[in-house]
């Protein structure tokens, strides 16, 4: 039985889930990119395989990053709040992103190096007092499977699970996620799917399937927008987006509008300017976004919590640390309004 452990120093392959037959090979049906591959291929996400006619997890059991950090970091301003978490990843991505800040990793080839179980990436969360654990760094979507092993121990341990991804996955493994997942952080990219497809080889409505599937799921959802002069930085295409997200239920919905820093392929781009996102910042308020912030600058008011109802501060932060000043159980202490969010 093929289980995705190592017996001494036998390494035994992990059977993916989510892939079909199809003619002379195999279909993968993980993200909508649905790679068809023939015996010894590998897919876009350089992580899953045919061999002998199966669809092989090469990377389960193998991380290539492993640290503790504070759950703002993710973004995630409303889900356990000064709290640490265990982020983890694996090499590969299903995106092409030119201005990927993880790109020695994500664009990597698979190595296999140390096996690390399920179980222990667990016990090393608990042993350093991590209330959660984070899929990240590169797109978890493509190490599916580990974070679906590691997910289930950890929820029966007690832990919560932080699902931050591109959100380039089809509808019915992310349901199936869903069962395991308290929390995630969407990156949206842009609102135009040309401008999309440029940036990052992903197509815009499959991204905003998966906002909605975690929506009707009731997975704590925040939602971040990197603006990049020359791509996303359109205040038309960030107003029809902040329209769509109100209109389709996310007012409640924090959203991160991070700086860009020149990397990777975008390396002679220039920076966000502090007053482009100033206006996206403004925008998105009127526009009825009940919790807007400002990731990657210097300002720290744009990081602070405000009730949506009175405007009374709840929750200041400087960098990652943050003190909850008008919020007492879940509610303004002002106006008694519950603040959406998991806060305890």
């Amino acid at each position: 039985m093929n289980t995705g452990t190592n017996k001494g120093n036998l390494h035994v392959d992990k059977i993916a889930q989510h892939w079909v037959f199809k003619g002379d090979g195999i279909s993968c049906v993980l993200c909508p990119h649905n790679c068809f591959l023939r015996e010894g291929e590998v897919g876009i996400c350089r992580t899953r395989a045919n061999k002998t006619g199966e669809l092989i997890a090469l990377s389960y059991g193998y991380p290539c990053a492993r640290h503790v950090d504070p759950v703002e970091k993710k973004p995630l301003y409303h889900f356990l709040p000064g709290s640490t978490t265990y982020s983890i990843s694996t090499v590969g991505c299903n995106l092409r992103c030119l201005n990927c800040q993880n790109y020695n990793i994500s664009q990597a080839d698979f190595i296999r190096d140390e096996y690390v179980s399920p179980k222990q990436i667990v016990s090393s969360a608990i042993s350093q007092n991590c209330q959660s654990i984070s899929y990240t760094y590169t797109d978890p979507v493509v190490y599916y499977e580990y974070m679906m092993d590691i997910a289930q121990i950890a929820k029966e341990r007690g832990l919560k699970n932080i699902f931050v991804s591109a959100g380039y996955i089809h509808k019915k493994p992310l349901r199936q996620l869903c069962e395991f997942i308290d929390a995630a952080n969407i990156d949206l990219k842009c609102f135009d799917d040309d401008v999309y497809q440029r940036m990052s080889g992903a197509r815009l409505n499959n991204v905003l399937d998966t906002l909605q599937v975690l929506l009707e799921e009731k997975v704590w959802l925040e939602i971040t927008n990197l603006i990049v002069p020359g791509y996303s930085d359109d205040m038309a295409m960030i107003e029809k987006m902040c329209r769509w997200l109100v209109d389709n239920g996310f007012a409640h919905v924090p959203l991160h509008f991070s700086k860009f820093y020149p990397t990777y392929k975008l390396n002679d781009a220039e920076s966000t300017r502090l007053v482009v996102l100033e206006q996206a910042y403004q925008l998105a308020k009127d526009m009825g976004i009940k919790y807007v912030y400002l990731g990657n600058v210097a300002d720290s008011n744009y990081a602070k919590t405000l009730c949506s109802n009175c405007h009374n501060l709840l929750v200041e932060r400087i960098g990652y640390q943050m003190i909850i000043q008008g919020l007492d159980a879940q509610k303004c202490t002002q106006c008694g309004l519950k603040v959406a969010g998991v806060w305890e």
